[in-house]
């Protein structure tokens, strides 16, 4: 697993359903470390303005 950082968006896309959500662990083949460190950088690039809430 790469070093997980909510500013590289094109990783982040790579865990992000067509809807938005964060895929789960079993779909995304993560840890549940490697999970929380996830779903913790999507929610921060969320909040600064890097990735949408939702996809249109």
């Amino acid at each position: 697993m790469q070093n997980i950082d909510y500013k590289n968006v094109d990783v982040l896309r790579n865990f992000i359903s067509e809807k938005g959500k964060i895929l789960p662990r079993r779909i995304a083949g993560l840890s549940s470390k490697e999970q929380r460190m996830l779903a913790r950088a999507v929610k921060r690039a969320r909040h600064s303005g890097f990735l949408a809430f939702q996809q249109p």
